[in-house]
């Protein structure tokens, strides 16, 4: 796959995991993207880490949706609210 098709999908990802996890994240369309491909990658070395892919395999859609999902829980509980309780 191209880097535009990559750039596509990692869009594609970033948005369906914002509209799944809950709460506002203002994330624009650039790091949208980034979250998307980032939850790629981070699906397949944890695929990988667990035996769910081989090396070099990279994950797949609902894999990487998983990925972006877990990105964007971590950063949301590192940023947190700026009220101090979470």
């Amino acid at each position: 796959m191209g880097i535009i098709g990559m750039i596509v999908i990692g869009f594609i990802v970033g948005l369906v995991a914002r509209a799944i996890l809950p709460g506002t994240q203002a994330l624009g369309f650039i790091l949208t993207t980034l979250l998307g491909i980032a939850g790629s990658f981070v699906a397949g070395y944890l695929g990988q880490a667990l035996g769910l892919y081989a090396a070099g395999e990279g994950a797949g859609f609902v894999g990487s949706v998983v990925g972006a999902m877990l990105l964007l829980f971590v950063v949301g509980k590192i940023k947190g609210d700026g009220s101090g309780k979470g």
